[in-house]
């Protein structure tokens, strides 16, 4: 009698308890017949790559990585695709069958899709912020670029970092008719509001609002927090408090890019609209 072969899933992440993945995992397995378990990895801090090592000897065919081990991750792959080598962070392995570990990055195209198909919004010639400048950052930055916007503006805590992280990306924005700069907070004092602001720092895992000051909201403004929680998190509920047009959390983009994944994985891109519409009704 031959034996039923279950491929074997996985996000890791710190912390991880709040993770939508493997249930999104498994409504894309039953919706395409595939036989497939998906989990959910805690990982200390310091022990990433011997829990990843640890996933791939035990015969697992891939995981996601989730904060804040998305530069590590891009470190650890032997082969990367474009969009994880233009960002320095990977969000998707998939282990090869000679042992090597090939790195994806899919949360841009996640993000640009949902802003795209499920809000409908038209980013061409948009000026843009980002909050943070870490591995959530620097995933979206290509798809951003490529969308059409027409200024980025990149805000972080540490100055440096996000003026480094706009530098990496600067011949790519020219190439594309776009402005691009980093800085820190105290520098979005004064500026011209934004069409569009979107959060991509962890502090909405804290409950704590990025320092951004109520001027870069205008009547017409669009939020978007990569993060996503059964309540509105602190950046939400603060842009929805300043007039924002649109609030928006992470749960359209977590589905988008985890189709993505899958499709690296089985060949194959799952319908998101269901299983959006499913996770909206349970939550």
């Amino acid at each position: 009698m031959n034996k039923v072969v279950i491929d074997q899933y996985a996000v890791i992440g710190n912390p991880i308890k709040h993770s939508k993945s493997p249930i999104i995992h498994a409504m894309f397995a039953q919706q395409t017949n595939d036989l497939m378990c998906y989990d959910a990895i805690f990982s200390s801090l310091d022990g990433f790559v011997d829990r990843v090592k640890e996933f791939q000897q035990q015969g697992g065919k891939g995981l996601n990585i989730t904060v804040p081990f998305k530069e590590q991750a891009w470190e650890l792959a032997d082969e990367l695709s474009d969009y994880a080598q233009s960002s320095g962070a990977v969000n998707t392995f998939m282990f090869n069958q000679d042992g090597s570990i090939y790195g994806a990055n899919t949360d841009g195209i996640g993000l640009v899709r949902d802003l795209k198909e499920r809000y409908q919004i038209d980013l061409t010639h948009k000026r843009v912020l980002l909050l943070g400048a870490g591995g959530a950052a620097k995933g979206v930055m290509q798809p951003l670029l490529e969308a059409g916007i027409k200024a980025l503006v990149i805000a972080n805590r540490t100055e440096q970092r996000a003026e480094t992280l706009a530098t990496n990306f600067v011949n790519c924005a020219k190439e594309l008719g776009c402005e691009i700069r980093g800085g820190s907070y105290n520098d979005l004092r004064g500026q011209k509001p934004f069409d569009l602001i979107i959060n991509a720092t962890a502090a909405s895992l804290q409950g704590i609002m990025p320092p951004m000051p109520a001027s870069c909201l205008y009547d017409k403004s669009a939020c978007y927090d990569l993060m996503y929680g059964g309540q509105p998190t602190a950046f939400e509920s603060w842009c929805k408090n300043n007039g924002a047009a649109l609030v928006m959390n992470g749960l359209g983009m977590l589905v988008e890019q985890a189709a993505e994944s899958y499709s690296i994985w089985r060949g194959r891109l799952p319908e998101t609209k269901p299983v959006l519409e499913n996770l909206l009704v349970s939550w």
